[in-house]
């Protein structure tokens, strides 16, 4: 009876769909970046810094129907709803908690489709949300491209069924998992992006490893299919293959067995130029290269190819032979800026690294000078560093980069103190100070701390461009990691001699003195650069932050910042932004998660949800939504109305989607 229950529901979904029959409004939000330039930007004015304080919640939709909860009562999905709603044609499209499409009106929330899963047994349901979904039509068929798990689909935009024509098989989908070695899965949080009549998907695969190194792992390369047959195009090797440029940047054949390369994010396109931008992951091992001499093309690169032959147009690597976890994840964003009065069609990446590095998007030439500079080298027996680094000569940096003792916590000087001795045994020094290997001499050294830390300042949540001045919003967050890396074996000259010590994941745990971060605010915080200038426009903290913890309770602290990864909507005359929720990955500790008075931090992460005025950074209101922002604001006008879209969830709240508009 329960297998017959599931399948009445998902045949309910389709057969019982209504349709939402409103002329499609101005005001869409056509990419889960706002458009395929990944700008986040809409020029509603609607709300503004007027009436922004009159803003109200005025509809929620659960990121799970309740009918499939009822059909499948053991499912538990993740609160990280990753997912930014499409507004096409006036009605709402988004992959929800499972990786399903759901289709629901903009005005209730309320369904008009939802994807079925390809069968109603509960390994064809369990899922989890991706970033967004992506939009063709040739002006008749109109489909709507998602990743769920290892599959492309297409979509009909108006019902949410499958074509059968489109893949190898009736099942209207595309296998996407590589039939090769060392290809152990394949999985993308981002989402696929349509140039042309080609449907782009990156991704990555994960590898094998010892000891927290992953020398041998499979390089996911990028792909272009066709939009009508699923038929594969291109592909581009992220790890050049024999006779192929870059090749020779990986030493002692370390190409043949290197990989654990891809996109995690977010694809942007130039759909004039036929250009498909491409952020490229950290390579294996990432914290130790002594297996992988070289810089390793294209890890941690800018990769722009054209989306008809997937031919490389022209690419720059930020980071070469990384031991950091820099990848550049964040997206790649399109637009022109004016700079000594001649105007460039500049791409904006930002990285893990602080730096936003912006490049003519045609040419790849870069707009401000690009210094490669000296950099400390490693002493890990075996390993290579590369001796110079790539540093932007402009915009500065936006986030710490880099540790020394002046930056260390100083509310009071026992906290200073406690800092102090916290780092007594790390090594402190410049960006790009690369792990140190772990002593067991009491008195030597266990790591090195390194800011930005291996979640980055910047990420897929970083940032947001206007184009009508020119600012780019970069949103970042200040936490440090201690890199380290130990002998996995007694024989020095071994390629797996050495690893990253096991610990928190492959991280060895940061100081926290009495439960608060190691360094001076902000912790969370938004950089607004200009870009015809290439210099701050302003900075400001995004939350209150540890104010609360009993150790500052009597100190008189402006907002210290809140370190997580919200993601910045700009309008007309706001800049609207949460503050991240501890459903995201890689969130430190909050409230409640330490049984020692010691580390009793007491204080939470934030559910707030505020709109600055973008010229100044100033706060113009702020609102307390269910739970923490897990996914990037959307906006868009529907029947006269201008309406705000955020995803949210946390560890204690499900995932939703959650509407707010004027009264």
């Amino acid at each position: 009876m329960r297998d017959v229950r599931r399948s009445a529901v998902v045949v309910l979904w389709v057969l019982g769909a209504v349709m939402v029959g409103a002329q499609a409004p101005a005001g869409e939000w056509l990419y889960f970046g706002g458009d395929k330039a990944f700008t986040r930007y809409s020029p509603l004015d609607q709300i503004d810094r007027d009436n922004v304080k009159e803003l109200r919640i005025v509809w929620r939709r659960p990121a799970v129907d309740p009918e499939l909860r009822v059909a499948f009562p053991d499912l538990q999905p993740d609160a990280y709803l990753k997912s930014t709603p499409l507004m096409i044609d006036g009605v709402l499209y988004a992959p929800n908690a499972l990786g399903l499409v759901d289709a629901f009106d903009p005005a209730t929330g309320e369904t008009v489709w939802r994807q079925p899963p390809l069968a109603a047994t509960m390994e064809e349901v369990v899922g989890r949300s991706t970033r967004g979904v992506d939009y063709w039509t040739d002006g008749t068929d109109q489909r709507l491209f998602l990743v769920r798990g290892e599959y492309l689909y297409a979509l009909n935009l108006k019902t949410g069924r499958r074509y059968p024509s489109f893949g190898l098989s009736d099942q209207g989908r595309v296998g996407l998992h590589w039939d090769r070695p060392l290809a152990n899965r394949f999985s993308w949080t981002g989402g696929p992006i349509v140039v042309g009549d080609v449907v782009v998907v990156a991704g990555t695969t994960g590898g094998a490893g010892d000891g927290g190194v992953i020398r041998e792992a499979a390089p996911e390369d990028v792909r272009g299919f066709d939009v009508r047959t699923g038929e594969l195009l291109w592909s581009f090797h992220v790890v050049p293959r024999p006779g192929e440029f870059g090749a020779d940047t990986w030493g002692d054949g370390s190409a043949d067995y290197s990989g654990d390369l891809g996109s995690w994010c977010c694809l942007t396109a130039d759909e004039a130029l036929g250009f498909v931008y491409v952020p490229l992951s950290a390579p294996t091992g990432m914290v130790y290269g002594g297996h992988r001499p070289g810089d390793n093309l294209f890890s941690d690169s800018l990769v722009a190819l054209d989306a008809k032959t997937g031919a490389r147009v022209w690419h720059f690597q930020m980071v070469h032979h990384d031991v950091w976890e820099y990848d550049t994840v964040g997206p790649p964003t399109l637009g022109d800026i004016t700079v000594d009065g001649r105007v460039i069609k500049a791409v904006m990446q930002p990285s893990k690294t602080a730096f936003l590095y912006v490049f003519d998007r045609e040419t790849g030439e870069p707009v401000w000078p690009i210094e490669e500079r000296k950099v400390p080298q490693s002493i890990v027996p075996g390993e290579r560093t590369s001796s110079t680094q790539p540093f932007p000569t402009k915009p500065p940096p936006f986030d710490l980069q880099g540790i020394t003792e002046d930056d260390l916590i100083d509310f009071t000087p026992a906290l200073h103190a406690a800092a102090l001795e916290a780092v007594e045994s790390l090594v402190l020094g410049p960006l790009f100070t690369p792990p140190w290997p772990r002593s067991d001499d009491p008195d030597g050294k266990l790591g090195t701390l390194t800011a930005p830390g291996g979640w980055g300042a910047g990420n897929w949540h970083t940032g947001a461009f206007d184009p009508e001045t020119g600012i780019y919003y970069a949103v970042s967050h200040t936490m440090p990691t201690v890199w380290s890396v130990a002998p996995t074996t007694s024989d020095p000259d071994a390629t797996l001699a050495w690893a990253t010590p096991r610990g928190e994941g492959q991280r060895v745990g940061t100081p926290r003195p009495h439960g608060l971060p190691i360094t001076k605010p902000p912790y969370g915080r938004i950089t607004a650069l200009d870009l015809h200038r290439g210099e701050l426009a302003w900075m400001a903290a995004n939350g209150d932050g540890p104010r609360n913890h009993p150790l500052l309770r009597d100190i008189d602290l402006p907002p210290l910042g809140t370190p997580n990864r919200p993601a910045p909507l700009v309008t007309k005359t706001l800049l609207l932004i949460g503050e991240g929720s501890d459903a995201i990955i890689g969130t430190i500790r909050g409230e409640g998660e330490t049984t020692d008075p010691e580390q009793d931090q007491s204080w939470r992460w934030g559910d707030k949800f505020r709109a600055y005025d973008k010229r100044t950074g100033a706060v113009l209101w702020e609102t307390e939504l269910p739970a923490g922002t897990t996914g990037g604001p959307m906006t868009y006008m529907f029947d006269g109305k201008q309406y705000i879209v955020v995803s949210v969830g946390a560890r204690d709240h499900d995932p939703e989607w959650v509407a707010l508009a004027l009264p």
